[in-house]
């Protein structure tokens, strides 16, 4: 019985070590400027604003057809119904400054408790998001929103927290 136990137990580590070798493929990392969404980015705005914002962070510009090495900085326009994002990269694919425009996009809950709380009586017409971004680190969002109340209109501005500037 002993013997029977301490062979099943060699071959148990042997079947074990065979196991183990493995090969895996190969992976390509795609080099993705996440520092731009971190400080861009915000997870209170609208999908479309989100999507468009992650195809500026995942474009490579050295891909592109009309990248030539001599040149230091591209700019490049990106679209949809809702807005546009006009970007800037260098020569190696890093986002250098963005400047965004978005229309009638879905204001972040704490604009709409904000513009409420401040104007109960009013409703809004139109809205407008701006972001413009740099690489330094400074992101300015701002608000534009189009208030009606019956035949009376009113512009504010806020920033993304609700704050009226």
């Amino acid at each position: 019985m002993k013997k029977l136990l301490i062979t099943l137990f060699v071959l148990g580590f042997t079947f074990q070590s065979f196991a183990q070798i493995t090969e895996l493929p190969e992976i390509e990392l795609v080099a993705v400027n996440y520092k731009y969404l971190d400080a861009a980015g915000d997870e209170d705005a609208s999908i479309s604003v989100k999507q468009l914002q992650q195809q500026v962070a995942e474009y490579d510009v050295r891909k592109a057809n009309f990248y030539a090495d001599e040149y230091d900085f591209y700019t490049v326009n990106f679209f949809i119904p809702d807005g546009k994002i006009l970007a800037s990269y260098d020569k190696d694919g890093n986002l250098l400054r963005t400047a965004e425009k978005f229309k009638n996009v879905a204001l972040p809950q704490a604009v709409r408790d904000a513009i409420g709380k401040r104007f109960p009586n009013w409703s809004i017409a139109e809205d407008v998001y701006r972001v413009n971004y740099h690489e330094s680190g400074n992101v300015k969002k701002r608000y534009k929103v189009l208030l009606k109340n019956g035949d009376k209109r009113m512009r504010i501005k806020t920033d993304e927290k609700g704050n009226f500037l």
